[in-house]
């Protein structure tokens, strides 16, 4: 392990392309568990895998789903076929909560396509009916997942990411309060924050770089950043800002076209925004728009919860966990634990693993259960992060919790 170096990590806003489409694409899953749960569906047998794209007044919604009937209507040969008014009706309202009401792309006259078809038939097989018959459901895909928390901030992520994400949370809570010149930015922005790292701890900032859309043509770099540069310095807190740091605020000038009328925008392109910020390994899949039977979404959170309680437990100051999965087979093929040196009080990463399948089943019935995923969670996922956030009432982010810490500790015992 290197003890003195820098890091960088991005993050983007809500308001940026792909994130519109990240957006778009979680508020149909929650559509779906929301519709289900009021005609009495069972929850356990929603189904949905959503892409958006998204361009100058366009968004087209496409992937398979199994439906409520509430989400159907008859064709003209009397045929079950989708309804696409309250998909299009639920893309509207998180394109407007967003904020765009350009004339290149507004909630209100954006073209809204909806072609989601129902689920391949031989996917659903493999999913419904475990091929270890063990009346669990089967992964719905093969892939493998990580975890990771380490001790560098509050909520256990690594600073970089953790920093990039605040200064563009403050920012747009302060937009859509509509706090002075803050008012006058616009959805889209980019932040990207380098820190030192000195004894393998972060010591400081030193580069800082926001692009960030405004409203007023009349700004430039100069009057953003006499904007935003109170609410930097709020978001990184207790990381010092180097003397010398470098700070680019809108470098390239001017920043008024934005979103999808400026840069196309699809599901899935920010899987490193979402998770730790390069910091840590992804396994290629990307998160938004997939119910929770794949274990792309599902087995990452619980990857990321393991990591976590494995942490705030004090088994060590670093944790990274690998799971991996077959497409139709419950169980996980693999389970990887790495401390990176850390482990406290001799505890080994192969004590970890082990300790690990005691506490989860981590098939993809077991995640859902023990996650309590089967709800309409996922549209406040879709920007500022997957992990590092707050557990709600309402269920989300259940994969934030601690409640692991004691039985890890009196599993090890074991």
């Amino acid at each position: 392990m290197r003890a003195n170096y820098l890091f960088t990590s991005e993050s983007v806003a809500e308001g940026h392309p792909d994130k519109v489409c990240d957006r778009i694409s979680d508020e149909i899953v929650d559509l779906v568990y929301r519709e289900a749960a009021k005609t009495g569906v069972d929850p356990w047998t929603v189904r949905i895998a959503c892409e958006t794209l998204a361009t100058t007044n366009r968004v087209v919604i496409a992937g398979e789903v199994r439906l409520p009937p509430s989400l159907m209507k008859q064709d003209k040969n009397g045929q079950g076929v989708i309804n696409p008014s309250k998909f299009k009706a639920a893309a509207r309202r998180a394109i407007k909560d967003i904020g765009y009401e350009q004339d290149g792309f507004h909630w209100k006259n954006v073209k809204i396509d909806v072609l989601l078809h129902s689920q391949s038939a031989d996917i659903a097989q493999g999913v419904d009916k475990a091929a270890d018959h063990d009346n669990a459901e089967g992964a719905g895909d093969q892939g493998i997942m990580f975890g990771y928390a380490c001790r560098e901030t509050p909520d256990l992520m690594p600073a970089p990411i953790y920093y990039s994400h605040k200064i563009l949370q403050l920012l747009s809570t302060a937009r859509k309060k509509g706090e002075g010149d803050v008012a006058k930015l616009g959805p889209d922005a980019k932040s990207q924050v380098t820190v030192r790292y000195v004894d393998g701890k972060p010591s400081e900032a030193v580069s800082i770089v926001l692009s960030t859309q405004h409203l007023d043509e009349s700004w430039d770099s100069k009057k953003v950043r006499e904007v935003v540069e109170p609410y930097i310095r709020e978001a990184l807190g207790d990381l010092k800002i180097a003397s010398d740091c470098k700070w680019y605020i809108n470098p390239t000038g001017k920043f008024v076209i934005g979103g999808p009328d400026g840069d196309a925008g699809l599901t899935g392109r920010k899987i490193i925004v979402d998770t730790y910020g390069g910091a840590a390994p992804h396994g290629g899949g990307a998160f938004s728009g997939k119910d929770t039977t794949k274990v792309d979404r599902s087995a990452a959170y619980a990857a990321r919860y393991l990591a976590k309680n494995v942490v705030a437990a004090g088994l060590a100051d670093r944790c990274t966990i690998q799971i991996s999965y077959a497409i139709g087979i419950a169980q996980p093929l693999s389970i990887y634990v790495d401390l990176h040196g850390t482990g406290i009080g001799g505890v080994t990463e192969d004590q970890v693993e082990a300790a690990i399948r005691k506490v989860m089943d981590l098939s993809p019935t077991g995640i859902r259960r023990h996650l309590d995923l089967n709800k309409p969670i996922y549209a406040k996922t879709s920007s500022y992060g997957h992990f590092g956030r707050k557990s709600g009432r309402d269920g989300s982010f259940s994969w934030e919790k601690l409640d692991l810490v004691k039985p890890l500790k009196e599993a090890l015992k074991g």
